[in-house]
């Protein structure tokens, strides 16, 4: 089983921080050619640093990525500077807690406009892309691209404080089983990969505010610890490869065990 994801192309979104800034730069660490998006450019610099030199594995793109021409630019960008798109990585992901009982709480529309819209979009564009690479170059078999969304376990789990984000993550959840079954014929696969509390950005800012949850979580978590983004990305890689070639319209569970016995009041990230 190979795993290898040298020389394809990977457009990696949420690329600043966390989980995606993981995903990306284990990307290029493993060979392959990776488009650093996020909102935060600054930040994109910084990290991306000498690796986005011309020639280099690496390029960073910033911008709003709700709005759909920046979302076309970026596609736009990552073909000028690598020529194709092999891999999509949807790992953009914010966090934000719902009054369940307010009908004004404003979570909703952003949760479904940050976590879920963008994702779908992006993922509809780079599959037109992918599949013009492969008529372009008349590959009659073979593997065309994949896709993978960064969910979470919260899908799962009955959270009222976290019902928007929750309902995002079970929005995107389905998208990446339909997307899966449209695309199989075109030999795309579309996959995700939920997530529980990894520690991320979002997760350390929570923990900083509510130092009582670092203890609540691991005793929630079977292998009582925090999973580390490079994890995740461990994961990503896998999916991305050869490795996964018969695998598409699944969820990736990296959650320590915590689905299994998860109680309700412990916080699901």
């Amino acid at each position: 089983m190979s795993l290898s994801i040298a020389g394809k192309t990977a457009i990696v979104t949420g690329a600043a921080k966390g989980i995606g800034l993981a995903i990306a730069r284990h990307f290029v660490d493993h060979g392959a050619r990776v488009m650093f998006a996020d909102s935060d450019e600054a930040r994109l610099a910084e990290e991306v640093g000498e690796a986005a030199e011309e020639d280099g594995p690496a390029r960073f793109f910033g911008g709003d990525l709700s709005q759909k021409l920046t979302l076309a630019n970026l596609l736009s960008a990552t073909v000028d500077a690598f020529e194709r798109v092999d891999i999509l990585v949807n790992a953009q992901r914010a966090v934000l807690t719902t009054d369940p009982l307010n009908p004004d709480d404003p979570s909703l529309d952003a949760m479904w406009k940050q976590n879920l819209l963008p994702a779908l979009r992006l993922s509809q564009m780079a599959a037109k892309r992918m599949i013009a690479q492969a008529e372009k170059d008349e590959l009659t078999e073979g593997p065309v691209g994949t896709i993978i969304n960064v969910s979470t376990l919260a899908a799962r789990r009955a959270q009222p404080d976290l019902l928007a984000y929750s309902i995002a993550g079970a929005a995107l959840d389905q998208a990446t089983r339909s997307l899966a079954v449209a695309l199989a014929p075109e030999r795309i696969r579309v996959n995700g990969i939920a997530i529980a509390s990894i520690m991320s950005a979002s997760l350390q800012a929570t923990l900083k505010d509510n130092p009582d949850w670092h203890d609540m979580i691991t005793e929630g978590t079977p292998m009582r610890r925090i999973a580390t983004p490079s994890e995740v990305a461990e994961a990503a890689q896998f999916l991305a490869s050869d490795g996964a070639r018969f695998v598409t319209g699944q969820i990736l569970t990296v959650d320590g065990g915590r689905g299994l016995i998860d109680p309700v009041a412990v916080p699901a990230y």
